[in-house]
């Protein structure tokens, strides 16, 4: 692995591109060397420097899901960030696009667990008895380190790319909808941009919650009841600039909105 200075003194660039909007070159530029496991590293310096300061973390996001977006990148696994209490939004929020550094929009399910979930052997009917509702979510994607050239070491390393969350449309429990047919219609502008269904996300969108609680367990944590999974988009990513309104109607699970201004 990289040494610790390394990674302290790469979560710290991270942290001042976030305070000031802005980007940083990739660290596989400058570190070709380094793993994935440098980069969760990274993120992690990165996350208890944040609760430290106060933050609360209520979620993780899983990102990579579908097959299309992973043979782009060519990994073979998601990966996953942290969500923390400041970066949720509510439906119909007016967002400033100025807390960004750029922004992009996935349109995703969220699952609220009920119960803790662990690995190493967490299979999707534990995460379907762990989950109190499932709601329809928007990702917004925030890049910290220079978007060419992009490898997953970087993404990771800058918390998977996450930079908020708005909720909205109508929770269901489980029982009550079949997961793999729910459908989303993308907005931007009153024009249609991305649709898409949610067996896109590795067949299941609680599979990769499942998967998000085994590989947890590899680095010695697991999934809180209470917290917000984020299961991973269904939709390409969407570009989005200031002043454009965003909708996503989830048909009987109802429509998410923002703007960004």
């Amino acid at each position: 692995m990289l040494p610790t200075e390394t990674l302290s003194a790469l979560a710290a660039e991270l942290a001042e591109a976030d305070r000031t909007r802005t980007t940083v070159p990739r660290i596989t530029a400058r570190h070709p060397e380094a793993t994935v496991e440098d980069s969760y590293a990274i993120q992690g310096v990165w996350r208890d420097q944040n609760l430290a300061s106060g933050r609360r973390l209520v979620g993780r996001k899983i990102g990579l899901t579908s097959r299309a977006m992973q043979a782009a990148t060519g990994i073979t696994e998601p990966d996953y960030g942290v969500i923390f209490d400041d970066t949720v939004w509510e439906n119909g929020s007016t967002i400033p696009f100025d807390r960004f550094s750029n922004v992009r929009i996935e349109v995703e399910l969220a699952f609220l667990l009920a119960e803790p979930l662990k690995g190493p052997h967490c299979t999707l009917f534990d995460v379907l008895r762990a989950t109190e509702y499932v709601v329809p979510a928007l990702e917004v994607l925030n890049s910290h380190i220079e978007m060419q050239g992009r490898t997953i070491v970087d993404t990771i390393a800058d918390n998977a790319a996450y930079g908020g969350l708005v909720l909205g449309g109508n929770p269901v429990k489980v029982e009550d909808v079949d997961l793999r047919w729910v459908s989303a219609l993308l907005y931007k502008n009153e024009t249609i941009e991305e649709t898409g269904v949610a067996a896109g996300v590795l067949n299941h969108p609680a599979s990769g919650v499942a998967w998000l609680a085994n590989k947890l367990h590899q680095h010695d944590t697991h999934l809180d009841a209470g917290e917000i999974i984020l299961a991973g988009s269904f939709t390409r990513p969407m570009w989005v600039e200031r002043g454009d309104s965003v909708l996503c109607d989830y048909g009987p699970m109802g429509t998410i909105s923002c703007r960004f201004l």
